[in-house]
């Protein structure tokens, strides 16, 4: 956030659902695809300085903004600006997927991210923290200096396992509907942001870049995932010419 503020953007972060000051939450209506669209909505139509603008100017009350979203922030920020693309100015995804197409797969996902949020609660927060770190998609991480990830460790320790659950439960990949139909429709300026290291969510990049009407894919190279953690300054680089475009 420092570093876009530096890059004279000025980033406003949106908790979403189980996440940040909404950690700790449970209640399945707010983990819903509705609920999380609200959020952001809701940050669209507030003054200057409140959750959620991405801007490189003051903005007034219901101007259009920028968003940056990432995983499944990235996947949320999609459906908000296919929902409501004149609130969107510049739409920025880094390593996020319009979903999983056919419903037979979505349902396997389904019953696999319930499984998983099962275990989060029976098992708690550091015994997942321990298992999420493991997962191949995150490998490229343990090349991490060692304070970035004892710091990013300690960030997701900060999480409630039951709010974890719920939003697995709620707004997983299996659980939203598939945007890829949609994807023609969306004409917002669109920067698509992958990892080189992460070979599945590069293809996902330049799969929707192929049906996006005004996007570009930067493959970042030397980084999985987690792009903005791995390559910080090249991710900051590319997302403040970004906005700056304006």
């Amino acid at each position: 956030m420092e570093g876009l503020t530096r890059a004279g953007v000025q980033p406003e972060p949106i908790d979403l659902p189980g996440h940040g000051t909404r950690a700790g939450r449970t209640d399945a209506s707010e983990f819903t695809l509705e609920a999380a669209l609200a959020i952001v909505d809701g940050a669209s139509r507030s003054d200057e300085g409140d959750e959620g603008s991405v801007s490189d100017t003051p903005r007034r009350v219901g101007e259009p903004f920028g968003v940056v979203g990432y995983s499944m922030g990235g996947r949320l920020a999609l459906h908000h600006a296919l929902a409501h693309p004149e609130r969107v100015e510049r739409l920025v995804l880094e390593s996020a997927s319009p979903g999983i197409e056919g419903e037979e797969a979505r349902a396997r996902r389904r019953a696999s991210d319930e499984a998983l949020a099962d275990r989060i609660v029976d098992q708690g927060i550091e015994a997942f923290v321990e298992y999420w770190a493991s997962l191949p998609l995150f490998a490229s991480q343990r090349r991490l200096d060692d304070g970035v990830r004892a710091a990013h460790r300690a960030r997701r320790l900060a999480n409630a396992p039951e709010s974890l659950a719920a939003a697995l439960r709620g707004l997983g990949t299996g659980a939203l509907p598939s945007l890829w139909s949609s994807l023609a429709d969306l004409r917002t300026p669109t920067l698509l942001i992958a990892g080189s290291l992460d070979p599945k969510f590069v293809g996902i990049a330049e799969r929707m870049a192929e049906r996006l009407p005004n996007a570009r894919v930067a493959i970042v190279p030397d980084a999985g995932h987690t792009v903005h953690l791995e390559r910080p300054d090249r991710w900051l680089h590319l997302v403040a010419d970004f906005f700056d475009e304006n």
